[in-house]
């Protein structure tokens, strides 16, 4: 499993955060905030595979990308970014050593951060 970097949803998420598209929780909101499986689902239904991918800054390309496994380190609720999910994914990249992922989501906070002031 090689989670590398997914380009289309740090566009999006640098694009929602740019609009004003963003909920400025604090990090222990993201357990509350963070879609539920049957909020993935009904999602994925609704939009598809492809506009679920650009919800996770993580993607596995040896998983099949019609699966919920290809996808990592979600950042919102299918509508805003939400500080409390960059923070908990900047958090967990950093303890999984996704190098790349965790530079990003910092630089998505620090966007996040500047935006709001």
């Amino acid at each position: 499993m090689a989670i590398e970097l997914n380009g289309p949803a740090l566009r999006q998420a640098r694009s929602l955060i740019r609009d004003g598209k963003v909920v400025r929780d604090e990090r222990d909101d993201w357990s509350e905030a963070a879609p539920t499986a049957d909020d993935e689902n009904a999602f994925i239904e609704r939009e598809g595979w492809t506009a679920f991918s650009h919800w996770h800054l993580g993607i596995d390309r040896s998983a099949n990308p019609e699966t919920k496994q290809a996808y990592s380190f979600p950042y919102g609720d299918f509508d805003r970014v939400h500080r409390s999910g960059v923070i908990s994914g900047e958090s967990r990249a950093g303890q999984y050593d996704h190098d790349e992922i965790e530079r990003e989501l910092k630089k998505l906070l620090e966007l996040i951060d500047a935006e709001g002031s």
